[in-house]
């Protein structure tokens, strides 16, 4: 009896929390003269694709620009924080128990605040409106927790390993790269996924940097439907459909290398 209650709480519980995922496909094909129904139609009474051909008339070049920042980002990502982690957990260097304080203490600078700073750098440098610009800004909200799982997952590494390949004439670089990355497939994918995610919903950056640029990602590409006389928000929750499908699927493939990536160095032998 029971273990019925608790299996009933948790699909209520899940329910509860789907909903708005339900909603918004509720809305995305629910035709405009239906929106403002009261009470509305928990189904579709008349479904309309209209949303979702705006979607491909109109919001395709924004996913490809959000898909190559979200690629973007995770190379840059990866390829600062892996050795980053790397030292930290196994070279040791003087300085790095500061250095991780101070990595935990950028995540928690407001965002705003960041992109008001990007602004003024862009503006001298020319890299206002540009995609290499958001991937930069993009990055810096990544590294940082990469660098701290990175660090986690390596220190659980075996030093007999390493010092076997130090015997057999690697140095620090080539150990790093033939011993410790391919171990370390687990927080690879775990800080892929959250960088991709993070610059894939990234709306500040995006609006404060990139806004009125030839080169927008998919989050402006939404706000665009939104207007003081004009609100598509079939067309808007469609787009909202489709650009959570890269997430979810990404996110459905990597889950169990997420689990082991993010519980990495939890435990101690």
């Amino acid at each position: 009896m029971r273990t019925r209650l608790k299996t009933a709480l948790g699909l209520l519980l899940t329910g509860i929390m789907l909903f708005p995922v339900y909603w918004m496909l509720n809305v995305s094909l629910t035709r405009d003269q239906d929106m403002r129904k009261s009470p509305p139609d928990l189904f579709p009474s008349h479904v309309t694709l209209e949303g979702y051909r705006a979607v491909v008339d109109q919001q395709l070049p924004y996913l490809g620009t959000s898909l190559v920042i979200g690629l973007g980002t995770v190379a840059l990502t990866v390829a600062l924080a892996a050795p980053a982690g790397y030292a930290l957990a196994k070279l040791r260097p003087r300085g790095g128990g500061i250095m991780s304080f101070v990595l935990l203490a950028a995540q928690m600078i407001p965002g705003i605040i960041m992109a008001m700073g990007f602004y003024a750098i862009y503006l001298q440098l020319g890299l206002l409106q540009t995609v290499p610009g958001l991937i930069v800004a993009d990055s810096t909200l990544a590294v940082p927790f990469a660098v701290l799982i990175f660090t986690a997952f390596m220190s659980g590494i075996p030093g007999e390993l390493l010092q076997a390949a130090k015997t057999d004439g690697a140095g620090p670089l080539r150990t790093f790269w033939s011993v410790v990355l391919p171990m370390s497939r687990n927080a690879v994918v775990t800080v892929s996924l959250f960088a991709f995610l993070w610059s894939w919903s990234d709306f500040i950056f995006a609006s404060t940097l990139v806004n009125g640029g030839a080169h927008e990602p998919i989050t402006l590409g939404i706000y665009h439907y939104i207007g003081n006389n004009n609100q598509q928000w079939n067309a808007i929750m469609a787009t909202a459909v489709v650009a959570s499908l890269p997430a979810a699927v990404i996110l459905v493939l990597a889950q169990r290398y997420v689990a082991a990536g993010v519980t990495a160095g939890a435990v101690k032998d």
